[in-house]
């Protein structure tokens, strides 16, 4: 008799060697460019300096901002104050920190358990961070792709058809979402089946919300892209020209990190993106710095945002939250 465990040993196997195939091809690519271009990559001389400072607090900061939107999006499912911004952002950040989980599994379930304990439905949970994504992937790639296409041209998307193709895919299923016409009947035949219940109309989003929350979450993928800017302007001379598109590589190429699932945190996947459009401004071993750098300084914007969560965690000891009932 197969067990649960030894039935699901072929899938982890396949998720490890999709996650070891395309680091190790990402490593290739990067020690190809350092090792053609070492010369030039020990000219540049990188130092530590205050604009990398102000990259990583850019980093760090817009993930508190995306909390205060899922927080909203929530209270608005739920129709009541259900969530404060300060726990908003403490649990979003909570959430933000698992993303190196593959799948954002780990994400999703830190929300679900914190909906427990509060006291929100289970369903409004998994359909909040649905919402939360969509509204995410939607306003990194629709705003990146246009401002890639005027600034580079297609000929450079034809080159790297796969960074062009995933987005555009993934922006179908996306659409549906947006649409509680959609969305609702798509959800609820999962919650039949699953939960054994049927899901309200009013756990769906109206058309106005959806396009004021995709307005708004343009706002902390600004503060991402001006990051960016910032740590390449720590070390190169940018042209203002280069600006635009480079913030827009990157706020693409986080969102192309996250939809490839089987790589924790988009690891390999998202420099390699930076790597590709960042050639069109900079010089190969530049365009390889900048990526790894920029890599680096996110991942010390984590560190600050795990601080930021553990002075939101004591200031709401002080206080406790009441418990909001849910279905």
């Amino acid at each position: 008799m197969t067990t649960p465990s030894s039935s699901k040993l072929p899938k982890r196997l396949l998720r490890y060697g999709l996650t070891a195939v395309v680091l190790a091809f990402i490593a290739v690519l990067f020690w190809r460019a350092l090792s053609d271009n070492w010369a030039e990559v020990q000219a540049q001389q990188l130092q530590f300096n205050w604009l990398m400072v102000a990259g990583v607090a850019l980093f760090a900061v817009a993930v508190p901002i995306s909390g205060l939107l899922w927080g909203a999006i929530v209270n608005r499912l739920t129709d009541r104050p259900a969530v404060s911004p300060r726990e908003a952002m403490a649990v979003h950040s909570a959430s933000w920190l698992l993303k190196y989980v593959p799948g954002q599994v780990g994400s999703l379930l830190n929300k679900i358990l914190w909906g427990k304990q509060r006291g929100i439905s289970r369903s409004v949970m998994v359909i909040s961070f649905i919402y939360e994504n969509v509204f995410l992937q939607i306003s990194s790639i629709v705003p990146s792709a246009a401002i890639l296409l005027v600034s580079v041209g297609l000929a450079v998307f034809q080159d790297n058809a796969i960074t062009l193709l995933l987005p555009l895919l993934a922006l179908i299923p996306l659409l549906v979402v947006l649409d509680r016409r959609l969305f609702h009947p798509v959800m609820n035949f999962g919650a039949q089946r699953i939960l054994k219940q049927q899901l309200p109309k009013e756990y769906f989003l109206p058309p106005v919300a959806v396009g004021g929350y995709l307005v708004s979450f343009v706002g902390p993928r600004i503060i991402n892209a001006v990051g960016f800017v910032v740590v390449a302007a720590s070390f190169l001379d940018v042209s203002p020209a280069a600006w635009l598109p480079l913030g827009a590589a990157y706020v693409l190429a986080g969102a192309i990190g996250i939809l490839a699932v089987f790589v924790p945190s988009g690891l390999g996947v998202r420099e390699a993106v930076v790597f590709a459009f960042a050639l069109q401004y900079v010089t190969p071993a530049q365009a390889v710095i900048l990526a790894l750098l920029a890599r680096l300084l996110s991942t010390v914007a984590d560190a600050l945002v795990a601080l930021f969560y553990l002075l939101l965690r004591v200031s709401l000891r002080r206080r406790p939250p009441k418990l909001v009932q849910g279905t």
